[in-house]
C-alpha cells in the first residue's frame, strides 16, 4: 500500500494547469499521462491526450473531474492508471455508446463513477504499470513543481498593478 501514497496524496483539481503544484494539482487526465510514463502536458481536450487513452472514457473523466466537488474528485484517483486502454474503433463506439445510453444532466457523481467503471469494462484494460513506478513519476512531477510562497505572490501582484498603473 505505501506504493500508493503518492497517488492517495495527489490533489485532483477542476480544470486544466499550466504546471502540477506541489500535492498534485492536475486533473485526472492529466495526472493519467504521468502515471503512464509521459512527460507532463496541460489537458485542455481529450485531443491532447496521448493515442493510446480512450477518448470517450477520458471524455468521461473530464466531465466527472470538473463536474464534481473537491472531495468528491478525489475518488478519481484509482483511475488514474486505467485510462490508458485505447482500443479499436469498434470497442470505442462501443464505450461512447454505452456511456452516452447511461450520461444525464445533474448526474450524481456515485453515477458517474459507475458508469466510468462499466465503460472500462468494455474491450482491452489498461496495461496499469507497477504501483513502484507510478509512484516514482508522480513524485519527480511534484519535485520539479515550485512552491507557492507569500513573496511568490506579492512579486506577481506588485507587477499587476504596476501593469494596471501604467495602463491608466
Amino acid at each position: 500500500m505505501e506504493a500508493f501514497d503518492t497517488i492517495l496524496n495527489w490533489k485532483l483539481k477542476r480544470g486544466s494547469h499550466t504546471f502540477p503544484g506541489p500535492d498534485g494539482g492536475t486533473c485526472i487526465n492529466e495526472a493519467a499521462v504521468v502515471a503512464a510514463g509521459f512527460p507532463y502536458r496541460p489537458v485542455r481536450s481529450v485531443y491532447d491526450m496521448p493515442a493510446c487513452f480512450s477518448r470517450p472514457i477520458c471524455t468521461l473523466a473530464i466531465y466527472l473531474n470538473d463536474c464534481s466537488s473537491d472531495d468528491e474528485r478525489q475518488h478519481l484517483l484509482p483511475f488514474v492508471t486505467r485510462l490508458a486502454c485505447a482500443d479499436t474503433a469498434e470497442v470505442e463506439q462501443q464505450r461512447e455508446a454505452y456511456i452516452a445510453s447511461r450520461i444525464r444532466y445533474r448526474l450524481p457523481f456515485r453515477e458517474g463513477l459507475q458508469i466510468l467503471e462499466g465503460a472500462l469494462a468494455i474491450g482491452r484494460q489498461a496495461d496499469g504499470p507497477a504501483p513502484e513506478e507510478v509512484t516514482t513519476r508522480l513524485e519527480a512531477v511534484q519535485q520539479s513543481a515550485t512552491p507557492s510562497t507569500p513573496a511568490a505572490y506579492s512579486s506577481k501582484l506588485a507587477k499587476i498593478k504596476a501593469w494596471f498603473a501604467s495602463a491608466v
